[in-house]
């Protein structure tokens, strides 16, 4: 909380939400599907591309801004696998700026000791793209500090089969493939995400009520946050209200809080005859 309070002007906003967060609730990691770049380009009579270049923006500010509140993990939603049915103007417009984010903002990724990895079919995309994000990893591989997960060319259903395929050509190398136990532990130790918690916190903005084939796998318990605003204006006050939202969930897994679920209750109610 103190590298984030040291960025801001006391007194203002963000300075404010900031110290109404209760650091021992803050989320582990949090997921964002940045939508709605072509729906802020279009209220302002602006092609979809206009949309896309005033989104990078917001990358950079809650990526720094999910770094100094100190949590494990932040992935974003960058290029869904059907995404690749755009025009392919926008399409290359996309890698256009993708690979313009990672040359400028590495720097700063070094500096806010964040570790840089991409989740997804990586093969698919153009060289320049992938030289440009490998690049990126490597440079940040000693970092300690949050991992930023880009999902590009990803899909959750598809990560979820890659993962069965693992454990099946493991046994199948290994001999042991009549014997393979395929549970939930060996699923996601195979998954894109292997060996990171799973988020806590779902963001979505631009208004749109659905999950749209992203982590299907690892959002099983996430608190969802919808907001209207569209990714170009989703800034620091926006993250940090969604942050402050997610601390007043009363967040249960499927059980109940202890004052709920008494065991002299529980046994009354199970003696108890039918009525």
């Amino acid at each position: 909380m103190k590298a984030l309070l040291e960025i801001l002007e006391p007194g203002n906003r963000e300075w404010e939400l900031a110290c109404s967060l209760d650091p021992a609730r803050m989320p582990a990691h949090v997921a964002v599907i940045m939508d709605g770049n072509g729906r802020w380009a279009r209220r302002r009579n602006l092609p979809r591309v206009a949309g896309h270049r005033a989104g990078v923006e917001p990358v950079r500010v809650a990526v720094e801004t999910c770094a100094r509140l100190g949590l494990q993990s932040l992935t974003l939603y960058a290029f869904s696998k059907e995404n690749w049915k755009r025009p392919k103007s926008e399409v290359d417009t996309l890698w256009r700026l993708l690979t313009y984010y990672l040359s400028r903002e590495v720097p700063r990724l070094m500096a806010n000791n964040i570790r840089m990895r991409v989740i997804g079919h990586t093969e698919a995309l153009p060289v320049k793209v992938r030289q440009e994000l490998c690049e990126a990893i490597q440079i940040t591989s000693s970092n300690t500090g949050m991992i930023l997960n880009l999902a590009i060319n990803y899909g959750g259903r598809t990560e979820i089969v890659d993962a069965v395929n693992r454990l099946i050509s493991e046994a199948r190398e290994e001999g042991t493939l009549d014997n393979l136990v395929v549970d939930e532990e060996a699923i996601e130790s195979k998954l894109d995400t292997a060996g990171q918690l799973e988020p806590d916190l779902l963001i979505r903005t631009s208004g749109e009520m659905r999950i749209s084939n992203f982590l299907l796998w690892q959002i099983a318990y996430a608190e969802l946050y919808v907001t209207e605003i569209c990714w170009p204006d989703f800034d620091r006050t926006c993250l940090l209200e969604a942050i402050a939202a997610y601390q007043k969930r009363d967040r249960r897994f499927g059980g109940l809080r202890p004052a709920q679920a008494s065991p002299a209750t529980e046994a009354e109610a199970v003696s108890a005859p039918i009525r």
